[in-house]
């Protein structure tokens, strides 16, 4: 067992994801402290975090804060919130950052991190997650499948910092690497998220039943097809040699997921479906690409949100 001091984390968003990965690490012995929403906080101050995953179920006792204050003094800052709020969370945690600081995007979305850079002063790290999760009530985060992360940063100095980043999780048994294409990891990313989150909010099927729809079998590979003509148009250096192969597999792996966004049309919140298949529409338009299938999954989903005075 390694007698290394542990940074100190913090969390700035702490939902699903965030309270995964946080949780993790303070399980693993770092020192956390997650901020987000009063009721998760007031959960968690009074009976811990419960970590409820594929392997362990337990309270892993941790820090929680409203106040993006709570930042201060964090050698590493994950955040978790919607891809809206980027900018917002950038200028809030601001002022707060430790000297040296790094900064890592557990976000959904291609240009998180890039639009935090210019906000702090930290080097700022992106991330590719993937893990299936959701809350199970406040307080309580429940795994359904996977729990890695692809990392990677802006030059040389952001490359270290993202070898930093995955040591500390690999330390914490979170699998992590390190890859020199983030920008490609996080294009893949967001296709796959393409192909399952506006057709999962739209049939209310998890993924497994979903997937076995033939009417997904035919929708989805030109979801999928669309994403991959914007991000080649874009620069991108993609390999989409079997990328529909790893789309049904996540499927596969995780049956019984609902996508983010299924989850957020369920609980009444507005969706990141601006940051997924209306990116890809939109930078399609800008590039000259068609999108046609992303651009209509896009509309239909912010209809659901209409419906529920979110739109």
């Amino acid at each position: 067992m390694s007698t290394t001091p542990w940074p100190r984390v913090a969390v700035l968003g702490a939902g699903a994801v965030g309270c995964y990965f946080g949780g993790m690490l303070a399980r693993a012995g770092a020192p956390a402290t997650l901020i987000g929403r009063p009721a998760h906080v007031e959960a968690i101050r009074r009976e811990g975090l419960l970590l409820d995953t594929l392997q362990f179920k337990e309270r892993v006792p941790v820090a929680a804060s409203t106040d993006a204050a709570a930042v201060a003094g964090a050698e590493f800052v994950l955040v978790g919130v919607k891809s809206g709020d980027t900018e917002a969370a950038a200028r809030s945690m601001a002022p707060h950052l430790a000297q040296g600081a790094t900064v890592v995007s557990l976000q959904n979305g291609v240009d998180n991190a890039a639009r935090m850079r210019p906000l702090v002063d930290a080097e700022v790290v992106a991330a590719v997650v993937y893990v299936g999760c959701q809350m199970g009530g406040p307080g309580h985060v429940r795994h359904t499948g996977r729990g890695d992360l692809v990392v990677g940063g802006a030059g040389s100095a952001g490359m270290q910092r993202a070898g930093a980043v995955a040591a500390l999780f690999e330390r914490a048994g979170v699998p992590c690497r390190v890859s020199d294409n983030v920008d490609g990891e996080l294009w893949t990313k967001l296709i796959i998220n393409c192909a399952y989150n506006a057709v999962c909010a739209l049939s209310r099927l998890p993924y497994g039943p979903m997937i076995a729809s033939p009417w997904s079998r035919e929708v989805m590979p030109q979801i999928v097809e669309e994403a991959v003509a914007v991000a080649r148009a874009d620069g991108v250096r993609l390999d989409a040699d079997g990328l529909m192969e790893r789309v049904w597999k996540i499927g596969e792996a995780m049956p019984t997921q609902l996508s983010s966004t299924a989850q957020d049309i369920g609980l009444g919140k507005p969706t990141e479906i601006d940051a997924l298949n209306g990116y890809v529409a939109r930078r399609g338009e800008a590039l000259g690409v068609p999108a046609p299938v992303n651009r209509t999954l896009h509309a239909l989903v912010k209809l659901l949100e209409s419906a529920a005075g979110k739109g």
